[in-house]
């Protein structure tokens, strides 16, 4: 069944609770203080069957200038407003402000109800507010809708705006429940044998009993008890629905109007939000950069500063980009919504609709062309709403789950898109477990800066073969994380643009070749430790006898270690390749036959010193050829 919400607004004492009590029986004054006072202080809310048999919830707002922020939180998910206006006083202030936060808010449909025509004997007079009221309208979305007077005093006119609604019911396109779920919180409570209750309007996806939940910006996670709409337990929630749902485990006092009740992973709090931004015509002063202002979206405000991209200030009537930075959290989505207010004197002054809920922060020089990026995106088609944020995400790539709250798309568009960037490149999976993606030409630029990085080491090191793999993050532009940066070394071994060695990188072009000068050095360093066997000196008692500079003879040295002709086993002790492989003969001879061997037996076999035989001992451990079992070594798998 379609759901339908209508909404009233209007100025203080106008006659919307009057309006929607004989309509539904119902009164929407449920507070002692507004039952003294006279007025409505808080959200209201009832339910009425229309002619054709359609239920109607209705949400009923304060008129009174200071509770105009508990009207921006009622409208919040409303299809219709009925714009309540009294016969005797006709458009007043708070008549224009309401009706600047449903235009703000896009909504589309609604009627105007002209209340309190049994004041009025004068008819000349009504035909006069008659006359104002479409004057009044001219522009707006309720340019040429009705305009129905009735008397909740005496019912007069009020089958006739049953029929009105009933026809503006039929009207409203059903909404998709495909999406996650959210309900923005303008009600919780607590009921005596059930814990924690919230209510809203839930604006999409869909809720069913047992699913778990979250409550956003704070993340605190429930699962639903129980549901009822209108008075009414059901098993499911749609969109468009007034609900309550009851939590499971949740404390009351955690939870408050302007949270998010959502689906689990379906959002992201944010301090900052990037906007599409327009100043009403109305507004009495232009809008500063860096003004602190109120910022209500859902049934949330929130104390923010505007970072205007790219100007100074916003004269009214003008529209921009912007970003806002929230002094609290916010989760939100694309498209979302949302209505300014000044921080003082409290006036509506602007509102548009949120481009990216999770923005980086923007500043300096790069503030214009941020501008220009949101302004793209603005006008962008859904394919190319996911190209933008998988090249604004860059280097750090995106999960799906973050794209999807990026993008806001429905999830079967979402996946028909992918599927197609996927088969044509546009888009890489470089981490398939967690579904991480990036923009090939993120992709394409990461591979080049790590290719620049070795081309440059190796020219410094001609003779070294390659980079330590664990070397080459620290030196990129940006952070790259560490799967990434695996699938980067992949890819281009793959492309026969670099080769890995155990720990090690060098470009496939990269060839070691001596000069005639280090050639010389090689020889001698050779010749060395080939003779020293297995009492070898130190590199520094030697490198003086050397002929080169001192970076020279570093560079044969490495040169050496790398090509495996000399073998480090500790610090400052290295060793000629043949020899360790004779002693390496001989040890294993040994063990095969003898099947143990001890230290004084291991150092009696080398007739080296102890510095020596520790760190040999310790080489054929560390080498897998030996294997310590107690103070004797034995060959490993034997």
């Amino acid at each position: 069944m379609k759901q339908v919400i209508l909404g009233t607004a209007g100025h203080i004492d106008h006659g919307k609770t009057s309006l929607i009590r004989a309509l539904t029986g119902i009164d929407t004054d449920r507070l002692k203080e507004e039952k003294l006072r006279g007025i409505t202080i808080e959200l209201g809310f009832a339910h009425m069957d229309l002619p054709g048999g359609e239920r109607l919830g209705i949400v009923d707002v304060p008129g009174h200038e200071k509770f105009v922020k508990h009207m921006v939180a009622g409208a919040t998910g409303i299809d219709l407003v009925a714009l309540v206006i009294a016969a005797d006083e006709g458009v007043m202030p708070q008549t224009r402000e309401h009706m600047e936060i449903c235009e703000l808010l896009r909504v589309k449909k609604g009627l105007v109800v002209l209340t309190k025509t049994d004041l009025v004997e004068d008819q000349d007079w009504i035909e006069m507010v008659r006359e104002d009221i479409v004057e009044f309208l001219k522009g707006t979305f309720l340019e040429g809708s009705q305009i129905i007077p009735v008397s909740a005093a005496t019912g007069e006119g009020i089958e006739g705006l049953k029929q009105a609604l009933a026809g503006l019911f039929a009207q409203v396109e059903p909404k998709s429940a495909d999406g996650p779920f959210r309900l923005p919180v303008d009600r919780v409570f607590t009921m005596r044998g059930f814990g924690t209750v919230i209510t809203g309007t839930s604006i999409s996806g869909r809720l069913r009993l047992g699913d778990p939940v979250v409550i956003y910006p704070e993340g605190l996670k429930s699962k639903v008890r129980g549901i009822q709409v209108h008075g009414s337990d059901v098993e499911e929630v749609l969109p468009g629905q007034r609900t309550a749902v009851n939590l499971q485990g949740m404390e009351r006092a955690l939870i408050e109007r302007g949270n998010v009740l959502a689906s689990a992973a379906a959002l992201h709090p944010s301090h900052m939000v990037d906007v599409e931004l327009g100043l009403l015509q109305s507004a009495p002063r232009p809008l500063k950069h860096r003004a602190k202002i109120r910022f209500h979206t859902g049934t949330a405000e929130h104390l923010a500063t505007i970072i205007l991209l790219d100007r100074e200030e916003l004269k009214a009537g003008e529209r921009t980009f912007a970003q806002v930075r929230l002094d609290q959290p916010t989760a939100v989505l694309r498209s979302d919504r949302f209505v300014l207010r000044s921080y003082s004197p409290v006036q509506t002054i602007g509102g548009g609709s949120i481009l990216n809920p999770i923005p980086r922060k923007h500043k300096g020089a790069a503030k214009r062309e941020a501008a220009k990026a949101l302004e793209e995106l603005f006008n962008s088609a859904d394919p190319d709403i996911v190209r933008w944020h998988l090249r604004d995400a860059g280097w750090a790539g995106l999960d799906e789950a973050e794209l999807r709250i990026r993008a806001n798309l429905p999830m079967k568009a979402l996946d028909k898109i992918l599927q197609q960037f996927m088969s044509t490149g546009k888009v890489v999976i470089y981490d398939k477990d967690n579904r991480r993606l990036i923009d090939p030409d993120a992709l394409r630029e990461m591979k080049s800066a790590v290719a620049d990085i070795l081309a440059d080491y190796h020219g410094r090191f001609p003779l070294k073969a390659g980079m330590a793999k664990e070397e080459i993050p620290a030196l990129l532009a940006k952070p790259v994380e560490p799967r990434l940066y695996n699938f980067v070394l992949r890819h281009l071994a793959e492309e026969g643009k670099i080769v890995l060695e155990m720990e090690w990188v060098r470009l496939s072009t990269h060839k070691t070749a001596l000069s005639k000068d280090e050639e010389s050095i090689r020889e001698k360093i050779e010749k060395i430790f080939r003779a020293a066997g297995l009492q070898p000196p130190f590199f520094r008692e030697v490198e003086a006898t050397l002929p080169g500079t001192a970076k020279q003879r570093q560079e044969v040295l490495q040169w050496m270690l790398a090509k495996g002709t000399l073998v480090k086993t500790k610090e400052e002790i290295y060793f000629h390749a043949a020899v360790m492989a004779e002693l390496q003969e001989r040890l294993t001879a040994w063990l095969k036959e003898n099947g143990e061997i001890t230290t004084p037996q291991f150092k009696e076999m080398t007739g080296a010193s102890r510095k020596y035989t520790i760190p040999l001992i310790e080489y054929f451990d560390a080498q897998k050829v030996t294997i310590r079992i107690g103070e004797v070594r034995k060959l490993r798998g034997g």
